[in-house]
């Protein structure tokens, strides 16, 4: 989970001095009265200031959150072995772990796992992120990952039921993608997308690729931009992307936005769809499916581990595992 920053207007800092009357004035003497005054202004003014911010967001939060197509009621909650991405098609699920893939029945039992997924790429990688499945064909954005820097990255399309690689589709390096989080498909205009987890500029765009040829298509940029995209789905005519902006250490929530794409996939307005503060523990937000036929929309959540540079290291108190689960919400539209 992302540590949030926050800047804070207010006066210099000052060293500090023993002294019986607080304050920072010259070495060894009280403040003047005119330096206390500035000093109680500039603090109001930083408090003020603060406070304005923070109703301004809330305000806009909520102004967004009208904005929502779907209400979400949770179901149920499952456990289960990947910590990366979910799908599902007919009556099957799909979840990928960093290096794992595995196949549940309709009752969440499994029924494929392959541990070793990386036989038959020509180019090293080491991490699968938010997956999808479309004809029984699952697609995975693969790359190598270290440390929050990805390389190698490329489309890659396994079998449904032996989750064994079939192809991959040729990657191209000049589009400016740095990462892949998670990979939709859209298969009214025969698109899969690629999200970029990354804080930069090459994360405000979804990357394109035909679906049937996997030719490069382009890229849609995204307005506004949220940090730390995850998991996409498509759904309906509309992209979702879940993004993992809030701060676990705060008990801060993750969230949901929708993208409203422009005829011509150039651009897309982004909305807030959903604020997970309805899980089990605020973690790290990942991947997420719509399973249409149900009316059932799921979300993979993580908790237990602290995440630095988008990789698990060490655990908070009570943990001695990161523990993933799916959440199944119905959902219907407002």
């Amino acid at each position: 989970m992302r540590k949030s920053k926050r800047i804070i207007a207010g006066a210099a800092a000052c060293m500090f001095i023993p002294l019986t009357i607080a304050g920072c004035g010259a070495a060894g003497q009280a403040p003047t009265t005119a330096e206390t005054t500035a000093t109680t202004t500039s603090e109001a003014a930083a408090t003020t200031t603060e406070e304005t911010t923070t109703v301004t967001n809330a305000s806009a939060q909520a102004d967004q959150a009208d904005k929502a197509l779907h209400d979400y009621k949770l179901a149920s909650v499952h456990e289960v072995n990947g910590r990366q991405g979910v799908c599902v098609e007919g009556n099957y699920y799909w979840v990928s772990g960093s290096t794992t893939l595995t196949k549940y029945d309709s009752e969440w039992n499994v029924v494929a796992e392959n541990t070793d997924p990386f036989k038959g790429y020509d180019l090293e990688v080491n991490h699968i992120g938010d997956i999808d499945v479309y004809n029984n064909e699952l697609y995975l954005g693969v790359e190598y990952f270290m440390d929050g820097v990805g390389k190698n990255i490329q489309v890659a399309v396994y079998d449904g039921d032996t989750l064994e690689l079939k192809r991959v589709f040729p990657f191209r390096a000049d589009t400016g993608q740095q990462e892949c989080a998670g990979i939709a498909v859209d298969p009214d205009s025969k698109t899969v997308y690629m999200t970029s987890w990354i804080d930069d500029d090459s994360s405000t765009y979804l990357y394109m690729y035909d679906l049937e040829s996997g030719d490069y298509k382009g890229k849609l940029h995204m307005e506004p931009d949220y940090k730390w995209k995850q998991g996409v789905a498509y759904y309906d005519g509309s992209l979702y992307l879940t993004c993992d902006d809030g701060d676990a250490d705060k008990d801060e929530p993750d969230h949901m936005y929708r993208v409203e794409v422009n005829d011509d996939k150039t651009e897309g307005k982004v909305y807030l769809e959903k604020t997970f503060d309805d899980v089990t523990r605020q973690g790290e937000i990942e991947g997420l499916t719509f399973d249409k036929s149900k009316g059932e929309f799921l979300l993979l959540y993580n908790r237990g581990a602290k995440i630095i540079a988008g990789m698990p290291k060490g655990f908070y108190d009570g943990y001695d595992k990161e523990i993933h689960e799916v959440f199944v919400y119905d959902f219907s539209k407002r």
